[in-house]
């Protein structure tokens, strides 16, 4: 139940992909015909992406990368490195992908100055203070489509608009919506899309970057000429062959897998909050992706719930799988208003068309266990059951650390 962080690659794309490794080898840019069975699938694959999103022109929108962390920084970099002239905002919300936290990041140390959007305790970006972030200046808004790890959907519509009104571009982070519920750029007044083949159950290693044909982007990868100049490099046309053709099964089984993984999802939500005091949920209720299933315990740590959970054979995660990497809890947890010591004890679970009621029934009977065998042993839910003020705690703490630390440091000097 850890879909978000990676899918296994369904069998048929598999297939599909085969014959681009051997017999069709050739390179879409020469000039033998070698070069035309590839040229015919990169068009295919084009126009299958741009089915999937419902672009206008796919040989001129939708632009092949290595994944969804190049497309983000293509499309950040790419537009304010193009429209500097015209101004240096750029608006973003605080719950972003770290793609475009840090892409963002980078580009202040270039000049540019960035708003980070707040959002509701459900995830949810607030379009008053997005209208009032916005000043002459501003050149760029970028909101992701859903959150990766709390599922919430953001209102990119209304934010489609105003961006329109107000004729800046606006980039919006798919990936992890983009085939898993309907898209449509044009009706959403999307000028730049961020998606990711490994989310559909395409391989790894390659995502496209929707770019409206009216918008303008510097390229950041510069070469031969590939890509319409955006993005060169030879093309990985296996990869790409087989991330068009799960945009095609993602538009065919779309209902399918939405009413299959939803009723998984609220079995999941239901039960868990049922069954086990003080859990909560993290996201929007009503507005959330339909494979996501996010939760927080009172007194526990996630990681400890997603290695109890290995144990039983069964892959969840906690925060996101791309901040793992560091021991502070989930940004995008912060940001919804969590302290702390309530950001740690989060649970992920995501689902795909390959779960099953079994799945979910044996999650539901370990879960609980896991949950009141962690309290047991958890200084922190004896605190949380008798009352103590878990932040102020905290704080007595952190400024004993900085005591101690200041001690240790002047002992050092006097050594």
């Amino acid at each position: 139940m850890d879909y978000q962080a990676g899918m296994p690659i369904d069998p048929i794309v598999f297939e599909t992909m085969k014959p681009y490794f051997t017999e069709n080898f050739g390179n879409p840019s020469s000039l033998h015909y070698l070069s035309q069975p590839v040229k015919e699938a990169l068009t295919n694959a084009r126009q299958k992406i741009a089915e999937l999103i419902n672009a206008e022109t796919p040989k001129k929108e939708i632009i092949f990368t290595s994944g969804g962390t190049e497309s983000i920084n293509m499309a950040i970099k790419g537009a304010a490195l193009r429209n500097k002239n015209e101004g240096n905002h750029i608006i973003t919300s605080s719950i972003e992908h770290m793609a475009t936290l840090n892409s963002c990041k980078s580009l202040m140390k270039e000049g540019f100055n960035i708003t980070f959007l707040p959002v509701d305790e459900h995830g949810i970006v607030d379009i008053e203070s997005l209208k009032e972030a916005i000043t002459d200046k501003t050149i760029l808004i970028s909101i992701m489509y859903a959150n990766n790890e709390i599922g919430t959907i953001e209102p990119i519509k209304e934010i489609g608009e105003i961006a329109g009104d107000k004729k800046i571009y606006f980039h919006t982070d798919a990936v992890a919506a983009a085939g898993k519920i309907p898209i449509d750029v044009q009706e959403e007044n999307i000028g730049l899309m961020t998606l990711s083949s490994n989310d559909i159950y395409g391989p790894k290693g390659v995502g496209a970057l929707y770019v409206n044909k009216r918008v303008k982007v510097t390229p950041i990868i510069h070469g031969g000429g590939q890509e319409r100049g955006l993005r060169s490099g030879t093309e990985n046309i296996p990869g790409i062959v087989g991330f068009g053709k799960a945009a095609e099964l993602a538009k065919e089984n779309m209902e399918d897998e939405i009413k299959h993984t939803t009723e998984l999802r609220d079995m999941l939500i239901k039960n868990i909050l049922g069954k086990i005091e003080r859990a909560y949920l993290t996201g929007h209720l009503v507005k959330r992706m339909p494979n996501n299933a996010s939760f927080r315990f009172d007194g526990i740590e996630g990681e400890s719930i997603v290695l109890k959970l290995s144990q039983k054979g069964i892959v969840a995660s906690t925060g996101s799988a791309c901040a793992s990497q560091t021991l502070e809890p989930s940004h995008v947890l912060r940001a919804t208003g969590l302290s702390h010591v309530e950001a740690h004890g989060s649970l992920l679970l995501t689902l795909s068309k390959w779960n099953t009621v079994e799945d979910v029934n044996y999650l539901l009977e370990e879960v609980p266990k896991i949950v009141s065998g962690l309290r047991e042993i958890s200084p922190l839910w004896q605190m949380i059951v008798q009352g103590v003020d878990l932040e102020s705690k905290m704080q007595e703490w952190m400024e004993g650390m900085k005591e101690e630390e200041h001690h240790h440091h002047h002992d050092e000097n006097s050594l």
